[in-house]
């Protein structure tokens, strides 16, 4: 499965997708992009992170996606 979207495709996501909605960062319409929203977490803002990672496990509950980072999980709890 392909976890790259090109521009067009970003651009007709809606905000809904986006693990940073607000930055329309980090979109996760599918089980694909939520694994890559998971490998590209360390590029996130420090201060962002809570936030992504509670995005994260939102996302894989929905597509059924087992997140396997403990960085990731850690930062949901805070």
């Amino acid at each position: 499965m392909n976890d790259r979207l090109t521009d067009e495709e970003r651009k007709e996501l809606p905000d809904s997708v986006y693990g940073l909605p607000d930055r329309r960062e980090y979109p996760m319409p599918d089980a694909a992009h939520v694994r890559a929203a998971e490998a590209y977490f360390r590029y996130c803002p420090e201060d962002l992170k809570p936030r992504l990672a509670r995005a994260i496990l939102a996302k894989a509950r929905e597509f059924g996606v087992d997140v396997q980072s403990p960085t990731v999980l850690s930062y949901a709890q805070e």
